[in-house]
């Protein structure tokens, strides 16, 4: 039966909220609208994946504000280990309930003209190029209901701009620590990276409770400009009251690149969708992902790389480890429109099985309006191969290790992408544990 999918906030309370984070009038009245308009639209409808019964309701919302903590050895235990403290040119922010909680900018940053900020402070302090970026190019607010409930209450979130011909050395990195296992998490990040420039940009989500419901509703842009390279990494992991939509989108325009490497390792329910623009000629995309389904959970993912540009080029790369009850839906779409002529796109999503009663369900997807393309696909789900287990068990590892060892060596393609020893190590801890 379909649970009450209607939002429980009201006008008053987003004015209200809006009035007490400081912001400017157009983001109020965009709030205001968004929430008009999810009370008239539709839930998403992920392909084989019935969520009507899924709770996006049921949540806190506003979180106390908190005072910035002096030094990282003040954070919790669990946030220390997806920081690498050895470095001195750290960027980072960590957030706690949406609430920024230690923020470190190093000097060369601030004097590159980066900004590296909070979606409170940014709205406040730079609102004019805040209001060209939000929802804009990659991301409307009238697709769908949790687009628009995201946008009218939109409670945490990072906004990165990058200046023309700027290289950005150091990753930054974020980590969103949901300490507050009833509070909902509307986090929206923004990445700008104007022509040629550079960055590398790695976020975390996580929890730690397990019992207590709530929602994750996160979006994320990223805007490549004209010859511009965006690494952008991320790590999910909410424990398993959690419901998360994520939607990552990229917008790409001539020569410029974006690279994903998504680790998607939430315990809930999860609906994820991580699509690129691909709009100039010459525009690239490398999208790599990998997940873990386990217990009883269901989750959908879809990658759609768009092509609209000449000699654009989409790579789409899926791991999949599915154990015990939990089901999954992988889809890879590649869409090359009529004009994008010399375009190529290539995927691949392969998932691997552990149990007899998981699913796993990969679907490759081409769809094709230009004759002057080249594209292919390829997929598989099925059990570990015999043959790897008996070559590491005839060399003396148990069977045990042997099974270990082949599904590490199956996720690697994304693990080793993170540009964070730190959190590369945190993400293999995070693997152990939700495989064996």
């Amino acid at each position: 039966m379909p649970v009450d999918t209607r939002n429980t906030y009201d006008e008053e309370y987003v004015k209200a909220y809006s009035k007490r984070r400081g912001e400017p009038d157009w983001l109020t009245e965009e709030r205001v609208a968004a929430l008009r308009l999810a009370e008239k639209l539709d839930l998403p409808k992920p392909e084989k994946t019935n969520i009507k019964t899924w709770n996006f309701t049921e949540f806190k919302h506003e979180a106390d504000s908190k005072d910035l903590v002096d030094s990282v050895k003040d954070l919790h235990e669990d946030v220390q280990k997806l920081i690498d403290q050895s470095s001195d040119n750290q960027n980072l922010i960590v957030f706690q309930d949406g609430r920024p909680l230690y923020h470190s900018v190093s000097n060369q940053l601030t004097e590159q003209g980066v900004m590296f900020l909070d979606f409170e402070t940014a709205a406040k302090e730079h609102s004019d190029l805040l209001k060209k970026y939000f929802m804009g190019k990659a991301v409307k607010v009238d697709e769908h209901r949790l687009n628009a409930f995201h946008a009218a209450l939109l409670n945490g979130g990072t906004f990165i701009y990058v200046p023309k011909n700027v290289q950005v050395k150091e990753p930054l990195q974020t980590i969103y620590w949901q300490d507050n296992p009833e509070l909902a998490l509307f986090n929206h990040v923004i990445i700008v990276a104007e022509d040629n420039s550079e960055i590398t940009y790695l976020e975390n989500y996580v929890s730690f409770e397990k019992e207590k419901k709530s929602v994750a509703n996160i979006i994320s842009e990223v805007y490549a400009g004209p010859g511009a390279k965006v690494s952008y990494g991320g790590v999910d992991h909410f424990e398993k009251g959690i419901t998360t939509y994520v939607s990552r989108r990229g917008y790409v325009e001539k020569d410029g690149s974006i690279e994903w490497a998504l680790g998607q390792m939430n315990e809930g329910n999860t609906v994820s969708d991580n699509t690129t623009i691909l709009f100039g000629d010459g525009s690239y995309a490398d999208a790599k992902s990998v997940s873990i389904g386990r217990g009883d959970q269901s989750q959908n993912f879809v990658t759609h790389i768009n092509h609209y540009g000449k000699h654009s080029d989409g790579q789409i790369l899926t791991h999949a480890v599915m154990k015990d009850k939990a089901s999954s839906i992988f889809n890879g779409v590649t869409k090359i429109e009529k004009g994008a002529t010399k375009a190529n796109g290539e995927q691949t999503e392969r998932v691997l099985m552990l149990s007899e009663k998981a699913r796993g369900d990969a679907n490759p997807i081409l769809l094709i309006d230009e004759d002057d393309v080249t594209a292919g696909h390829a997929a598989s789900v099925g059990r570990i191969d015999p043959m790897q287990m008996y070559y590491l068990m005839s060399r003396g590892l148990s069977e045990k290790e042997a099974e270990r060892l082949i599904i590490h060596g199956f996720l690697a393609p994304v693990v080793n992408e993170l540009p964070i020893k730190a959190v590369k190590e945190r993400l293999t801890e995070v693997i152990e544990r939700k495989v064996y």
